[in-house]
């Protein structure tokens, strides 16, 4: 995150407001999994093959849809070349667009394949050289990294060098206390707010490297 330039920054953190929003409808939509956590996935899946249940198969789905998120995220970047970054958000543009086709051809639960889809290719948005600088949708490492630099201006180093994984953090909370009450009070559609703050920052990307 602080490799980041400041705009850049503000962009990263715009995506994880984006991602809580997106995982707090999904979590809603499926009654207790993630579209952008694997790791509550992973916890998921191992619980239902122990119990032998179909949780194991939706918990696999998700993992399976977001993994596949990544590689066609990464690759739609190697393909676009200096527009990596408004490219790959056209591809979670059009993944979170295909979530309320699904609802509505075959319904909500099929909905967020797309979604976990779309929050694996948002995390190759910041990638350098396949290693992802800043992961937009999971803030385990991003919290890590907080405290570390939190010790490290209790030592007396940089002071402020946290404040960029604590606005992570923030972001992703805050976006998804707005995706429950979105969803409370839109249903799935709530899912079109997404895709508008998605394409809003595609054009502001793509701006920014026209001008």
């Amino acid at each position: 995150m602080v490799r980041l330039d400041r705009p850049s920054q503000v962009l990263a953190v715009c995506f994880a407001v984006v991602a809580g929003f997106v995982d707090a409808v999904g979590f809603l939509i499926t009654g207790g999994f993630f579209v952008s956590f694997m790791t509550g996935n992973t916890t998921r899946l191992a619980i239902g093959l122990s119990e032998i249940s179909h949780d194991a198969l939706v918990a696999g789905g998700l993992l399976l849809a977001f993994v596949l998120g990544v590689v066609t995220g990464a690759s739609v970047g190697r393909l676009a070349g200096r527009y990596k970054r408004p490219a790959i958000m056209g591809w979670v543009l059009l993944a979170l667009l295909a979530a309320l086709v699904a609802y509505v051809k075959v319904g909500v639960v099929w909905s967020v394949v797309p979604l976990a889809l779309a929050m694996g290719a948002q995390n190759t948005v910041f990638a350098d050289d396949g290693e992802v600088m800043v992961g937009t949708t999971y803030m385990t490492g991003n919290l890590v990294k907080m405290g570390k630099r939190i010790t490290v201006a209790l030592f007396g180093g940089d002071r402020w060098s946290w404040v960029p994984f604590f606005l992570l953090w923030a972001g992703l909370a805050g976006g998804a206390v707005l995706g429950a009450l979105s969803y409370q009070n839109f249903g799935v559609w709530a899912l079109a707010l997404a895709a508008t703050a998605m394409l809003s920052l595609a054009l502001y990307s793509l701006f920014r490297l026209c001008a």
